[in-house]
Formats: structure tokens, sequence, C-alpha cells
């Protein structure tokens, strides 16, 4: 009996001897007034767990503490009731009732109608924005102390300066070019210690790398593009996060990380997931393998994992106002947990769009991941839009291609319309010629303009929501085979000392501002006309590699011809009577040109038409 007192004591006396600490404790701070109540904490210090916690505040009450198997974590859930005020309160971190640490935390209020916040949709026109590559707005923070990786313009893997500042300095270029929505490839720090220019390797998922700015600094940024009419989208990564990431040097659990930290690659088989006579080993392997091996697979199954994973996505939509939400690497999750992510954010925010990067080369694979789809095992993500890679390939493939076959030239864009009934919502996808993954349009149809205005006209004409690229209104060049870097360069004028600048009409060439003309008419002209965003969608099966379709509501119906060969082709209007009956003429919304309805018309070759039609 005395062995055990004297045990008791000397347990007693080393906790008490603990250095204990809090080094970082998340979300930042919460709100009142969520749809659900409750919000847990992530507390990591040194010995944290053998603390006891309590707090007096009214409103809110302590639901639970849960000590990992790490003693450097403490998870805290607490409870906020509706009737709970903002403001501050200290939280006690005790040892024997003595008061080691004391920590202020905050409940703020939200703002007016934060709930019912609208969204980007199909009336939008969406500008991809990498922002290390767009314009430097601040040299002070190209490179960081602590912070491996350094500016070097001179490696197209490496970090060139583009910052927060340098976005803001030009939405006045982007409104000019009418673009309504700005999906930024990701801005949360990205601590790796090179190639971190691209972001999608996490560090801290509640900090905006100090190399573009502050947490404020990008608040202000949405601040302002909300005042030029542009919609803010936040590209979030719950599947990975960066090998430098600190808990990757101390996990609160040893499954926090699919695999702990041993290094097993995915097999990149997203197909597994719907694949009914699937393996396990090779449908878990696809969710559960690391994308690469700097970016360790976060394991969605892990409840403490996936709330904060919830958590860190509302807190960003509520703090800094966005609009919108673009997830990588969707099918790569966990698919059952990534949904349940999908859900909570949208819980809160029941209007917001968020599109998830699904990509794969068969409608119905894409479709599978639409929130809405009639799946044969019941699945659904959530998810209410989904990237489009297939019209992506069909485009890519379509316009080089000057004879039409049965799958070929502008038959291919038919027929992937044809396969519209898979989709939830045909109209809500994320359409694309190019992305910041994938090989320049121009370099695709080998910088003929033609060409490539004849992609730009479809994609702003057709169903879904149109994405441009940074560059693509000036035909920026890059070629995929030479290194992503090469389709990620940086914006002539977006950094000083540029000989030239890119961002107004004299410091472009002749060819740039052709292309710029063009996409900024059909893009004003695009917003201002709501037959294109929600219109029926009517086409005609395409003959002699020219397709002809028509955008129709109750107010308006346009005709868009494109004529896919190298030379003229005569177009005749009977053919299309469903579309034209009762309209005696057409006007070229590009060029201005009244062509009449009651005889054949000629298109030029590699050109389109887009013609509000006319009665009498």
């Amino acid at each position: 009996m005395k062995k055990i007192v004297l045990f008791i004591v000397s347990l007693a006396f080393s906790i008490s001897a603990f250095a204990l600490n809090v080094d970082r404790l998340e979300p930042l701070f919460w709100w009142i007034g969520m749809k659900n109540p409750t919000v847990q904490l992530m507390v990591h210090g040194t010995n944290i767990a053998f603390s006891q916690v309590n707090l007096d505040y009214p409103g809110i009450s302590i639901e639970t503490v849960t000590r990992s198997e790490n003693p450097n974590y403490l998870f805290i859930d607490l409870k906020i009731s509706s009737e709970t005020k903002a403001g501050k309160f200290p939280i006690h971190f005790r040892l024997n009732k003595k008061e080691v640490i004391s920590y202020q935390y905050a409940l703020k209020n939200r703002e007016s109608n934060s709930a019912s916040r609208k969204s980007y949709t199909n009336a939008d026109v969406m500008y991809l924005l990498f922002p290390d590559r767009f314009a430097d707005g601040d040299p002070t923070n190209n490179s960081i102390e602590g912070m491996p990786d350094k500016m070097n313009r001179e490696n197209s893997f490496g970090r060139h300066g583009g910052d927060i500042k340098g976005i803001i300095d030009h939405l006045n270029y982007l409104k000019e070019l009418g673009v309504t929505a700005l999906w930024t490839t990701p801005l949360l720090e990205d601590n790796q210690p090179t190639g971190s220019y691209h972001q999608y390797a996490t560090t801290n998922y509640y900090k905006i790398d100090q190399r573009f700015g502050t947490n404020d600094d990008y608040k202000n940024m949405v601040a302002k593009c909300h005042q030029n009419g542009i919609k803010v989208i936040m590209d979030m990564i719950p599947n990975h996060c960066g090998s430098a990431h600190p808990w990757m040097k101390d996990l609160p659990f040893h499954d926090w990380i699919n695999g702990d930290t041993v290094y097993t690659q995915t097999n990149y088989r997203i197909s597994t997931i719907t694949d009914p006579y699937t393996s396990q080993f090779d449908k878990n392997l696809n969710s559960d393998g690391w994308f690469v091996s700097e970016m360790p697979d976060l394991n969605q199954r892990n409840p403490y994992m996936l709330t904060y994973l919830k958590q860190f996505a509302i807190w960003w939509v509520e703090f800094s106002g966005l609009d919108g939400i673009r997830v990588d690497t969707y099918p790569y999750n966990d698919p059952v947990k990534v949904a349940e992510w999908t859900k909570a954010i949208r819980e809160e925010f029941p209007n917001i769009n968020i599109v998830g990067e699904c990509w794969q080369h068969s409608v119905s694979d894409v479709a599978y991941w639409q929130s809405g789809t009639l799946n044969y095992n019941g699945y659904d993500s959530g998810l209410p839009s989904v990237m489009d890679f297939n019209m992506h390939d069909a485009i890519s493939a379509a316009f080089n291609e000057n004879e039409q076959g049965w799958d070929s030239g502008v038959a291919r864009l038919w027929q992937k319309l044809t396969q519209d009934y898979l989709y939830a919502n045909p109209f809500n996808l994320v359409i694309f010629t190019e992305n910041h993954d994938t090989q320049r349009f121009s370099t695709v149809v080998g910088n003929d303009v033609k060409k490539y205005l004849l992609g730009f006209t479809y994609l702003l004409t057709t169903r879904g929501i149109p994405q441009i690229y940074y560059g693509s209104e000036i035909m920026m060049g890059g070629d995929k085979g030479k290194g992503d870097g090469d389709i990620r360069r940086d914006m002539p004028g977006g950094w000083a000392g540029d000989t030239r600048s890119v961002f107004t009409s004299s410091g472009r060439t002749e060819t740039e501002n052709y292309v710029f003309d063009y996409m900024k008419k059909l893009i004003h002209w695009r917003t201002e006309n709501p037959v294109i965003h929600s219109g029926r969608l009517l086409h005609y099966i395409p003959r002699d590699n020219v397709y002809a379709y028509f955008r129709i509501n109750t107010e308006k119906t346009v005709m868009v011809v494109l004529n896919n060969n190298t030379k003229p082709m005569s177009v005749d209007p009977k053919f299309f009577g469903e579309g034209t009956t009762g309209f005696i003429k057409g006007s070229d919304v590009i060029s201005g040109k009244v062509y009449e309805l009651d005889r054949p018309f000629e298109v030029d070759g590699k050109t389109a038409v887009v013609l509000e039609l006319k009665k009498l």
C-alpha cells in the first residue's frame, strides 16, 4: 500500500513538473450563429494532454475533451448555444488545479446574410489565375526568412514572386476583359523545400503563404473583387497535405495519414471507385495511396481529421467572404467521407457552388461525381459541379481535324453533348479549353488564331460554366512537353523591369490585341444575354464539319455556326427550321454583319458566327 501511495505522489510531482505550452490552436477563431452548434478545437503543445480544461463564458459549454494517443494534442468540442454573444474568453489549461496556460479565444458575429450568400453559376465566366506567375505587386515578400524555397525566375519550377497585391493591382484588367468569377490556384502556405510555387502541398490550413501576403490581404482581395463585380473561388485540397506540414513530425493519431508516414503511391485508378468488379486492394490504393511522395494522403476516416477538414473549409468561406470552392483531386479522397465534407460545407452555405476536379475521360465516369446522378450503388458525392474533362478532350481534338468523320471533327462536340442525359445538371459543369495542368490551347492548335478563336467561341456559347486560363485572352504560349512550368509562364508586365505589359493594349502585339478584343467582346455579350446562361440548347448533327446549334429562351434566339473547314462553306438555313422559323435575319455579335435567313449564306473557313436572330 505504501508503494502505491509513493507512486501516486511521484506521478503527481512529475506531471506538475511538466513543461506545458500551446503552440497551435485551430480554428483560429469561430462564429456564433452557425447551423452546426459545435466547433472542435485542435490544440497542440508539449504535454498538453496532461492538462485539465475549463472555461466560463455564457452560452458555451465543453462537450468533450479527447486526449489522443499523442500527449501533445487535445481535441476540445465546444457547444455554442443560440443565445451566445460574440466576444473573447479565456480557455484555462490546468495541472493539479493550478492554471498553467490561459489561451484567449474569440467568437465573432457572422456577416449579414452569410448563410444565404449567392455563388457562381453558368451566368459567370470564370478566370483561372496562377498567382505566382501573374503579377508581383510586392517585391518585399518574394523570399521569406525561414521558408527555404526562394524566388528564382530563371527556374520554371521555382518561385517567381507573383502575389495577392499583384492580383489586386490588375483587377481593372480582369474587369475590362469581362470575367465575373476568379479562381486562383491555392494561396495557403506551402513551405516545401522546392517546387512550392504551385501551392498544392499545404503546410498550414489557416494561413496564407507569406510570399503571397497575409490572411487580411486575401480577405481584402475578395472585397476588392466584389467591388469590381467579380466573385472569388478558393482552391481547396482535402486529399493531401505537404510533407513539410508540422504535424508530419508529430502526428496526433497513428492513422492521421494513410500509411502513417510511409509513402505508398496511389495507382491513379479513379475507375476503381465506380467499377462493380474491383478488388478492395485496388480501390484502397487509389484512395489511400499518396498522390506523390511530397503529398501525404490525409485519412478522412479518422473522425478528428474529417472534422478538421470540414472546419477549415467553412472557416475560409466565412472569414474571407468566398463565393465558391474548387476541390482538387476529388476522387482520390475516401469517397464516402469526402461527400460528408462537401455536404457539411453546404449545410452552412446552402447556395454555395463547389466544383470538383474529376479528371476522367468518359462521360459516365465524370457524371458519377456530380450530386444528383442516379448511380447504380446509390452514391452521391454532394458536389453540385464537376470539371468537364470530356468536353476539354473533344475541344482539344476537334478543331485540328479539317475533315469530319463519324466521330471526328466537330462531330466530337455534338457527340459529347448527346450524352448529357448522364449528368444530373450539365448546365452546371465547368468547361474549359485549358487549365494549369493541361497543354496550352495555343500549342494544341499550332498557334493558329482562327482555330483558337473557334474553340473559345464554342466554349463561350455552349452549355456550362466557361473557365478561361490566365493568358488565354492573349493566346499565351506554353508547352507541357517542356514541363508544367512552361504552361505557367509569367504574364508580361507583371514584374518591374518587364520590357512590355500585356495588361495594356499598347503593350500587346497585334495578334494579342486581336484575340483580347475578340474574347472581350464575346464575354461581355455573353454576360448580358441570359439566353446563353439558361436558354435551351438545340443542336443539329454536324454536316461536312459544320456544326450549328441554337440557344433559345422566351426573349431571344441565338444561332451559332462553327465552320471547322479550312475553306468557306455555304450554310442553308432551311435545314435548321426548328431554330430559324419565324426569323428573317441574324446579326453577328462579333462582326456586326447581317445574314439573311431566306437564302444560304457563307461562313469563312475556321470561323464562327454568333447570330442574334430577328423577326419581321
